[in-house]
């Protein structure tokens, strides 16, 4: 340990800024910010207009990824925690805020899908969403810690039935909830010219952080995800850990429910959240974070859920249509496995160690 610590500071600046694990989503956030400013300036421009209810807000690229890159930071802090303890990804993320979303519009409509007025209060059904959108989360947590089935093949369940049961939910109808009172947690509080899910998204920041500082499920997560069999020996259970992870993926899939049925006040079972559940596992893998569990960045992975979210904006400033966003992103977990792959990472290390002979010389 001594001699490791003599050689960190004769590292090069270069080689101690590429193994700091923020170096590929920052590096990736510059050069997307740099292609912009070349390519088209106003992408960074905000301004002030007025939304659909007449309030006045801010506007602008920036601001859309503020606003829609916070439901992606939302479901990063619940996909780290059950990357980390459990090894693996849960697939059915997108399925269970259908679910989440429908029983919150059913519970506010009291079974009528052009309710009057609200049948309960807003914050009732949320829990309420809260609390099945976690039996799911536990149900995953079942499969992956007791039945030792591997993590994407256990969500492959609730992501195929997922959107049936979140139709069945509503009896196959598409409920709509006119209160501008629930518009108000996915567009903007009068008065506000900031949209709602980025202080959302920043409370649950700030709480699973604090959870992180005061508690021991960081390390506990950690351990699992590195050796179950020496977590065990030191009086650990890997299991009630793992289905902890998914309960909490649970509650980030409730709170990203609430925020995606507000924004349109109804629900397209099939369309909603599609395919989000690959950009929460890329945000993961952009922060630096194996996917084969252990170790984990927090603020790596909500930082990378903004830079997709950056990409995705930018795929779409240039028209790119949403069918073809995938094939790009699937270029971007392509240069994420290369760089993080072992050949790639000695290969660097051998060059940066010449440019540092070279620097002495």
């Amino acid at each position: 340990m001594q001699k490791n610590e003599v050689k960190k500071p004769n590292e090069s600046m270069v080689s101690r800024m590429v193994r700091h694990q923020m170096f590929i989503p920052v590096l990736a956030l510059v050069i997307l910010a740099v292609f912009n400013l070349v390519t088209d300036p106003s992408f960074f421009k905000i301004t002030v207009g007025q939304n659909s209810s007449g309030n006045m807000v801010l506007q602008g690229f920036l601001i859309s990824i503020l606003n829609d890159g916070s439901e992606l930071a939302i479901l990063a802090i619940g996909m780290t925690l059950v990357t980390a303890a459990s090894g693996g990804q849960d697939i059915s993320v997108g399925a269970a805020v259908a679910i989440a979303g429908s029983v919150l519009l059913r519970i506010l409509g009291g079974g009528n899908s052009r309710p009057e007025e609200l049948a309960a209060p807003i914050i009732v059904a949320f829990l309420v969403s809260c609390l099945v959108a976690m039996l799911f989360g536990a149900f995953n947590g079942v499969l992956v810690a007791y039945f030792k089935i591997q993590p994407m093949i256990a969500t492959l369940i609730l992501y195929t039935a997922g959107r049936s049961i979140a139709a069945w939910i509503n009896n196959n109808e598409l409920p709509v909830i006119t209160d501008p009172s629930l518009g108000y947690y996915g567009g903007y509080i009068p008065g506000v010219p900031i949209p709602t899910p980025f202080f959302i998204a920043a409370l649950c920041v700030a709480i699973i952080f604090l959870v992180l500082k005061f508690t021991n499920l960081g390390l506990y997560t950690q351990s699992v995800g590195i050796n179950e069999n020496s977590a065990k020996l030191n009086g650990l259970n890997p299991q009630v850990i793992k289905v902890i992870t998914y309960v909490i993926m649970g509650l980030c899939v409730a709170v990203v429910g609430l925020i995606k049925v507000s924004r349109i006040q109804t629900i397209n079972y099939s369309t909603i959240a599609k395919d989000i559940e690959m950009d929460a596992i890329l945000a993961v893998a952009l922060g630096g974070n194996a996917l084969s569990g252990g170790k984990f960045n927090m603020a790596a992975s909500i930082f990378g859920a903004y830079v997709i979210q950056f990409l995705t904006s930018t795929l779409y400033k240039f028209k790119v249509s949403s069918d073809a966003l995938p094939a790009y992103k699937a270029v971007v977990v392509i240069v994420l496995v290369v760089i993080s792959a072992p050949t790639v990472k000695e290969w660097f290390g051998k060059m940066t160690k010449k440019f540092k002979v070279k620097e002495v010389a």
